[in-house]
């Protein structure tokens, strides 16, 4: 029989539907993030701005996935169903980072040898101090509610929230040194600088997928529907 995850008990319930509102806030954030970063970005030339935009869009689509989760332990619904969602956000979410890293590389590395001066944007400044601010709180939030519910996947995306942080911090130098020094180069170099998150975030993502796929080949019951 499949085990259902239905949030039963009062303080279990009211913690996920806390982790909705939490991804609800998570995913407006990520939206405004990802339009902005996309746009200025482009305008500027900034691979390092594009490139946070597009991150912004995965975790748009993992904030996304997780929100089903949340929602559907809320309302009721199987182990086995939970799981495999996970599962399959796993996967988009890794070989989505390993597309990232890849442009990332490439266009860093032909913005530097080509030369291509990135523009100063004012907007990517503000919008990475915004992002420096907010996703620390995001994440100490999310960790708080993992912590109640024993989710590792909220717990993952806590980390993400981090990352971002960490991605809006490399991302505020870089563009901060264009626009003062003028310094084209700090661009393309603080854009490879994010390889040092990004690359350990896609390695996990898809270390777990393939852990959980292993888990389903073995038979376990979880894996069934």
């Amino acid at each position: 029989m499949a085990t259902s995850v239905r949030a039963s008990e009062p303080k279990r319930e009211q913690a996920v539907w806390s982790g909705v509102q939490i991804e609800l806030m998570t995913i407006g954030w990520m939206l405004v993030e990802a339009i902005v970063a996309l746009v200025a970005g482009i305008l500027a030339r900034s691979v390092l701005l594009t490139a946070f935009g597009l991150d912004s869009v995965i975790e748009l689509v993992t904030g996304g996935v997780l929100l089903w989760r949340l929602v559907t332990e809320a309302r009721g619904a199987t182990l086995a169903r939970v799981e495999q969602v996970e599962n399959r956000a796993a996967w988009v979410v890794g070989v989505g980072l390993v597309l990232l890293c890849i442009y990332v590389v490439a266009t860093s590395v032909a913005g530097l040898l080509v030369g291509v001066h990135a523009a100063e944007s004012l907007v990517g400044i503000a919008l990475a101090g915004a992002s420096l601010l907010l996703m620390p709180l995001l994440a100490w939030r999310k960790r708080v509610i993992a912590a109640q519910l024993g989710s590792a996947a909220l717990r993952g995306d806590a980390a993400c929230s981090i990352t971002c942080a960490y991605m809006a911090g490399a991302l505020l130098v870089g563009l901060a040194l264009n626009a003062t020094f003028g310094w084209w180069w700090a661009d393309s170099l603080a854009a490879l600088a994010l390889l040092y998150w990004l690359v350990p975030e896609a390695r996990e993502a898809l270390d777990s997928a393939r852990a959980e796929r292993a888990a389903c080949a073995c038979g376990d019951d979880h894996c069934d529907d």
